[in-house]
């Protein structure tokens, strides 16, 4: 067999064995029984597979232990779902490779239908409390978000002065945070929402994170000279970064577009950042604020 095949072939028995050690080690970190059993038997599936390509490389091939640590840590932090949809995406690459490699060993268009069995196996094992609560996670972090920059946009220009912006947009923050918090709860039972207060809780916590992250640079920084305006442009690329990671993971685990979203939140988080700096300069000047 040619050298390529041999490297080619060597790969996929890698990548089986990466897959049977954590499907294996992910069935140990879910709750649910029937989800637990389904990804090891999948794992039993993937231990075949790699036997199937061992016949033909001849050679024992170790798993990519960072993969697996990688991959296990975050289920741990960003949910099972997430982790999963990741995965999904690597079994329907394997099809097509296994689907294009029938011309050079027989039965590997097999291998590859039972790659996209993986993938039915796990979409429809698929059901994670916490993505429910997403539109409060939504509420809370683009309310923060929209808020927070054009209050400390707005605060940056009219006092040029670090401690009184973060002292004022933490204030701000937390009120705010309080306010939508019980709004999510009371609009929940007026639905006749069982799980209003958690709804509610969801609310609470994505604005105040939110808070903290974009007043943190007014707290860490200096701010003497241009420091304050340097505060303010980390603050906007902190939001750029909340709202990158944000919808990524929205994008990923709910199989929706990530641009629009993006860009959606983009625009109207940092374009009401750059009206309230307007603002902020016009109350200066009227105002003849000097601090």
């Amino acid at each position: 067999m040619e050298q390529k095949l041999i490297k080619e072939i060597s790969a996929f028995q890698r990548d089986e064995i990466t897959n049977h050690k954590l499907y294996n080690q992910l069935a140990n970190l879910i709750r649910d029984n029937n989800n637990a059993q389904v990804l090891r038997d999948m794992a039993k599936t993937e231990l075949e597979h790699y036997r199937f390509w061992r016949e033909l490389s001849k050679v024992e091939v170790a798993p990519n232990k960072f993969l697996i640590n990688a991959i296990i840590l975050l289920t741990r932090i960003l949910g099972l779902t997430f982790t999963i949809k990741l995965i999904e995406k690597g079994e329907k690459a394997g099809a097509e490779q296994y689907a294009a490699f029938e011309k050079y060993v027989p039965g590997a268009a097999q291998l590859g239908l039972e790659e996209e069995e993986h993938e039915r196996a796990m979409m429809n094992m698929l059901h994670e409390d916490f993505l429910s609560y997403v539109g409060s996670i939504v509420l809370g972090l683009n309310d923060a978000l929209v808020e927070l920059t054009g209050t400390l946009a707005g605060l940056t220009l009219a006092l040029q002065n670090g401690k009184l912006v973060a002292v004022s947009g933490l204030i701000t923050g937390i009120a705010a945070a309080f306010s939508m918090a019980s709004s999510e709860y009371l609009s929940a039972r007026a639905e006749e929402n069982a799980r209003a207060g958690r709804s509610a809780l969801y609310t609470g916590i994505a604005y105040l994170i939110t808070v903290f992250l974009l007043i943190a640079p007014y707290l860490l920084l200096p701010q003497t000279d241009n420091w304050i305006f340097i505060s303010l442009f980390i603050t906007l690329l902190i939001a750029v970064a909340i709202i990158f990671g944000f919808n990524f993971y929205i994008s990923v685990a709910k199989d929706l577009q990530f641009s629009k979203r993006f860009f959606e939140m983009f625009t109207i988080s940092l374009g009401v950042a750059a009206f309230s700096f307007l603002v902020g300069l016009l109350v200066r000047n009227i105002f003849g604020i000097e601090i």
